[in-house]
Order: structure tokens, then C-alpha cells, then sequence
């Protein structure tokens, strides 16, 4: 039973329940980005991409093909999640600046 009583002490000390909920609501949150930027972004950006098939949008140099527009649709996930992130530290700490500690 000490073993029950130590492992409850290291969920209580390292927060690892928290972190759990976090990290669902993370995922949660990424595919919803994910929709965001899918089905409402690049809806907008498709028009400027030859073809209109953005996520299958490539680039060849002879035999490399380059898959460009699944990498335009990454790093705009990639900069509204870190925006979003900013946001959540900026307004649920409260801080006036988010600054590393």
C-alpha cells in the first residue's frame, strides 16, 4: 500500500492530472485550429494557388517534388496555436507582458 501512497504524493507534486486535462484540451483545441485554418483560411488562399487544391500543392525541381502547401498549411496552424497560446498567457495570468520566468 505505500507504494498507492507514494505514487497519489507524485500526481499531487508534479501536477500530472493537470497536465493530462491540459493536454486533451490541447489536442481538443488543435484540431479545431486545425478546422479553422482548413475550412476557413485557406478557403481564402485557395484562389491564389494554380489549381486550387492547396493541401496538394507542389513544387518540382526535376525529380524533388516539393509539397508546399501542406507546409503553408502547418506553419499557419502553427502561428494561430502559438497565438492562441500567447493569448491564454497573456489574459489568464494576467500579466501586462508575457515574459519568460
Amino acid at each position: 500500500m505505500k507504494i498507492l501512497i507514494e505514487f497519489k504524493e507524485f500526481l499531487k507534486e508534479y501536477k500530472v492530472i493537470g497536465l493530462a486535462v491540459a493536454l486533451i484540451i490541447g489536442l481538443a483545441a488543435t484540431a479545431l485550429i486545425k478546422s479553422i485554418v482548413d475550412d476557413l483560411v485557406m478557403p481564402i488562399i485557395t484562389p491564389f494557388i494554380p489549381g486550387g487544391a492547396w493541401q496538394t500543392a507542389t513544387f518540382s525541381i526535376g525529380p524533388i517534388v516539393i509539397s508546399w502547401g501542406s507546409l503553408l498549411s502547418a506553419i499557419i496552424n502553427f502561428v494561430i496555436i502559438a497565438f492562441v497560446v500567447f493569448l491564454i498567457a497573456k489574459y489568464a495570468l494576467k500579466e501586462k507582458k508575457v515574459t519568460k520566468k
